[in-house]
């Protein structure tokens, strides 16, 4: 399909001056103008740091698919960010996401192997059962937040069973985990990069003494530590970072899903009415609220072989901020874009990102989605918002704060 309308005056000014490193609080609030102003005017920009901005769905899917003249490695990128000796270096620069093989393609088969169809599938009476105690708590008072007590209270439960962390010890993973991730951020602050390393530093202090205790006492097969421990290819640093970057890619978005897509259905009631209606469709309403709405609506790479993409030359080294919330938007891919089809198929949206680095997690995440938000809509009569909704003001995960909300009937 094509749906390519050629930018206005006002379009080409806006992608003109936009710069990634100085956003403004009603970017953070709705980026998608902006958006469809770069990929109408300028689907290749050129940042003033000198790195690239794109938005285009076949750009991104290209540059996905390509290891020959793309690395996901941030170690040139982060350096300079973090600094090179500091715990949230050595944390991003040894996670799966932001590496390549040999590395990526070992650290990848141990994590995917462990989430076995089996697995999987031993999860889902938990996952009901999580959901369920919560949506009894949240009818009890009638009142509540849908963010903390819902959305983000599903992840961390499930992360943490999977890697067998004692309820007890759970408090503080959030919190780690907001830190972490905050500090990817395009300019992080001072206080961000602060906390990030402390929240590093405390996660991997706790995870050293998970790892000594699960070596004494191994669990069974659906205990993500004890098959890593098993499998011994990792050394004890990789597996402290493997371990909290499973609790980050498992928490931040899966939250920031469920969150934004109980949202949008909130806004549009003849789309929650269908929902309700029709809970067979739950699977591709979750791959639409996937694209519409995604929870990581940026990725990375790094230029290593001369190439072009959309008619622009790069050299090596050039660095490039792939924007997967506009190309999830791209009218030449999805017909009516800004619009949400819980019906959309084909959807071949690049929430997960595409190629060897697809999200190694994604069954996880499109089963703790489908599973939250149909029992939501269907157990919670009368749900509505009750005060306006709080924004994280980021550009690489978009979700909510808070989404202040109350049964009624």
């Amino acid at each position: 399909m094509s749906a390519t309308v050629s930018a206005s005056i006002d379009e080409r000014a806006v992608a003109a001056a936009f710069d990634p490193n100085r956003l403004t609080a009603g970017f953070y609030a709705d980026p998608y103008p902006i958006y469809t102003a770069l990929r109408k005017a300028d689907p290749v920009h050129r940042c003033p740091d000198d790195s690239y901005f794109l938005t285009r769905y076949a750009d991104l899917d290209q540059i996905y698919r390509d290891r020959q003249h793309f690395s996901s490695d941030k170690k040139m990128a982060f350096a300079p960010k973090f600094g090179a000796s500091s715990a949230l270096y050595e944390h991003h620069t040894s996670s799966l996401v932001f590496n390549d093989p040999p590395y990526h393609a070992r650290v990848r088969r141990q994590i995917v192997g462990a989430l076995t169809p089996q697995v999987l599938n031993s999860m889902e009476p938990g996952i009901v059962s999580l959901v369920d105690s919560l949506l009894n708590r949240m009818l009890e008072n009638r009142s509540f937040d849908l963010i903390r007590d819902f959305a983000a209270a599903i992840p961390i439960e499930v992360i943490g069973n999977l890697l067998r962390v004692p309820r007890e010890d759970r408090a503080p993973l959030r919190d780690w985990s907001l830190a972490i991730l905050g500090a990817l951020e395009s300019a992080p602050s001072v206080t961000q990069l602060s906390a990030g390393n402390r929240a590093v530093r405390e996660f991997c202090d706790y995870l050293r003494i998970l790892v000594a205790d699960r070596r004494r006492h191994p669990g069974n097969d659906a205990d993500i530590l004890t098959r890593l421990l098993r499998d011994g290819e990792m050394s004890e640093p990789e597996l402290l970072h493997n371990c909290i970057f499973l609790l980050n890619a498992g928490h931040e978005t899966t939250t920031n899903l469920i969150g934004n897509s109980l949202h949008a259905l909130l806004q549009r009631p003849a789309c929650l009415a269908q929902l309700r209606d029709s809970p067979r469709l739950i699977g591709s309403a979750v791959e639409e609220f996937l694209r519409f709405e995604s929870s990581n609506q940026l990725g990375n790479r790094l230029v290593i072989e001369r190439v072009a993409i959309g008619g622009v030359a790069f050299e090596p080294g050039t660095y490039l901020t792939l924007c997967i919330g506009a190309a999830n938007r791209d009218p030449d891919e999805f017909a009516a874009p800004n619009e949400i089809d819980i019906t959309r198929s084909p959807n071949r949206h690049l929430a997960f990102g595409a190629g060897a680095h697809a999200c190694a997690g994604m069954s996880v995440a499109r089963l703790e989605a489908r599973i939250a938000i149909l029992a939501a809509i269907q157990r919670l009569p009368g749900l509505h918002l009750t005060d306006a909704p709080t924004r994280d003001a980021r550009a690489r995960f978009r979700g909510f704060r808070s989404l202040p909300a109350a049964v009624s009937g």
